[in-house]
């Protein structure tokens, strides 16, 4: 079998990667995450040079190119998406739908809901702040107390999220909350979509690790703001409930499992693989020549072949979506596989770098401007973020194996 991209898709890939080389500027990329400065000042979100990019962008047919017509895609292939989507994410940018939610709302949400939202997540008009953990709901999400309560046509939501990272530019929330308190722990979960500036609704910022100094631009997990978020007698219509009322844990399992299709989910954890071999080839540390030394090129040897089992196993989920299967373990152990190779790879680029390994943006001779210490720094997170690698394995004994729970 062969992996590779046939004639037509390589022209695409070379197409893509030339019309970024020519728009995608310093001050888009400033202007999308909200930097001023070399500051983040809060304000992530589409301006006018990012919207005039999304309109090249579309003007090119690149915008949700597998996507139904009738939703603002292109009814095209998915290999092809994925070409665009992995030059995009390469820079930072989404194009493809995936990780935005539109394929938990393709697969679970009303006409109304996806004549809305779909074309707007694709273009990238709208975003979704996700809504999953709380204070004492992390990792045993089941356990999340938020309340939702029906009054007439109506929903009152009250109670407080953790981690919302996109809240504070995101027009929009994908909240999970609890409908029914005496139904098992599992069900009595439903998940609502509504704007951001419903009343009722305060962000408030969370600083990370990665605020000061801010992690240069391509750094996995380097954003330098999440947030909290407490819902006080917020009113939504009853057609803000995606899916079946009380399936919510459902219907979020099956789009944490849909959203991690694609590039953006396999380049975060491979993208300093890609890095890290080239900043070899090209550089030295002082008069040490990495590219010669052989424990060095064994290592990277060792994880470029990690990282293409990342990649096959994302063809993998891709195929299985575009035969309309369905995933049962797949998902998650590329869940496990993925994040755990990530950090394998930061923990030997530190290694491999020496002292220059902790030198943060703009410290003296810091290599790529940091980016590897920040790296080292979000490393571990990806193992938690969308789901645990512990529970991930549950999910890969139980759904891949058969075992019984416990």
């Amino acid at each position: 079998m062969d992996f590779g991209y046939n004639s037509e898709q390589e022209a695409l890939r070379l197409e893509v990667k030339d019309f970024i080389a020519e728009h995608v500027t310093r001050d888009v990329l400033d202007e999308m995450h909200g930097i001023e400065d070399g500051k983040e000042t809060g304000r992530r979100g589409r301006g006018p040079l990012v919207s005039e990019l999304f309109r090249k962008i579309g003007d090119q047919g690149w915008l949700g190119i597998s996507w139904p017509k009738e939703y603002g895609g292109q009814d095209g292939d998915r290999l092809s998406q994925y070409i665009v989507e992995e030059e995009f994410a390469r820079v930072g940018i989404s194009v493809g739908g995936g990780g935005s939610g539109a394929p938990t709302i393709m697969a679970a949400g009303t006409d109304e809901q996806k004549d809305y939202y779909i074309p707007r997540l694709i273009s990238g008009e709208i975003s979704l702040a996700f809504g999953f953990t709380e204070p004492q709901a992390g990792a045993d999400l089941a356990s999340l107390q938020c309340r939702a309560v029906k009054d007439g046509d109506e929903w009152v939501i009250n109670g407080q999220k953790m981690y919302t990272s996109g809240a504070h530019s995101a027009t929009h929330f994908y909240l999970m909350a609890r409908t029914d308190p005496d139904a098992p722990r599992h069900r009595g979960i439903s998940i609502f979509l509504f704007p951001m500036d419903t009343p009722g609704i305060t962000v408030r910022p969370l600083w990370t690790i990665q605020s000061d100094p801010v992690a240069p631009p391509g750094t996995t997990y380097g954003t330098a703001r999440t947030n909290e978020t407490f819902l006080e007698n917020v009113r939504v219509p009853q057609s803000a409930l995606l899916g079946e009322e009380n399936m919510g844990w459902y219907v979020g399992a099956m789009g944490l499992n849909l959203d991690r299709v694609g590039a953006s989910r396999y380049l975060i954890s491979v993208r300093r693989d890609e890095d890290i071999v080239n900043w070899v080839k090209e550089n030295q540390l002082g008069d040490l020549s990495l590219a010669e030394d052989p424990a060095v090129r064994d290592k990277l040897a060792e994880l470029w072949i990690e990282a293409q089992v990342c990649r096959l196993m994302t063809m993998r989920s891709m195929s299985i979506v575009e035969h309309d299967e369905t995933f049962t373990y797949e998902g998650s152990a590329e869940k496990v596989w993925a994040p755990e190779h990530g950090v394998r790879t930061a923990e030997a680029i530190s290694q491999m770098l020496g002292p220059y390994a902790t030198l943060l943006r703009g410290s003296h001779g810091a290599i790529e401007d940091g980016l590897y210490a920040h790296q080292l720094m979000g490393a571990f997170q990806s193992g938690i973020n969308h789901g645990s690698v512990q529970v991930m394995r549950d999910q890969v004994t139980r759904r891949g194996f058969s075992f019984p729970r416990g």
